[in-house]
């Protein structure tokens, strides 16, 4: 039998999917309430109520399967608890750009990454580059839009 791979999170992380989850876990009687009634309005191939409620249950049972899927195997990860000297799940990140100018990252689960709030999902080019390194390294990595070199400056557990 296969292992189960861990998806690594932070609880806040944890905390809005289980939340999700309750949302779509409420909608689904609504769902079915609305396709009791559109059947009620007779010919279902001609009835676009019906066939938009099939749809969105679809899509809600659809999500309640794989947000189910990663709350079963999320392992959650509080950075106040890690140390160290070198870039891990959770560890925020100070780095200086080729200009020296300071950007902040927090490495974060997938569902947690945004970019423009300073949080990357370990599984991006930038976050793979940075884990295992320690302050005053030199990385370079492959984005989109070309290669970008970074120094480490300060790694924080907060």
């Amino acid at each position: 039998m296969a292992t189960m791979e861990k998806v690594p999170m932070l609880a806040e992380g944890y905390e809005r999917l289980t939340a999700d989850l309750k949302v779509l876990r409420e909608e689904r009687p609504k769902i079915v309430e609305a396709i009791e009634e559109a059947r009620a309005h007779g010919d279902l191939s001609e009835n676009a109520e019906y066939h938009a409620a099939k749809e969105r249950q679809g899509q809600v049972e659809a999500m309640i399967g794989e947000i189910e899927h990663m709350v079963s195997r999320a392992q959650i990860i509080d950075p106040a608890t890690l140390s160290g000297d070198r870039i891990v799940f959770g560890a925020t990140v100070t780095l200086l750009d080729e200009n020296d100018k300071p950007i902040r990252y927090q490495i974060v689960g997938q569902t947690e990454a945004d970019a423009n709030k300073g949080r990357i999902s370990y599984s991006s080019p930038l976050a793979r580059a940075l884990i295992g390194k320690q302050v005053g390294d030199d990385i370079e990595v492959t984005v989109p839009s070309g290669e970008r070199f970074y120094h480490v400056e300060k790694i924080e557990f907060i």
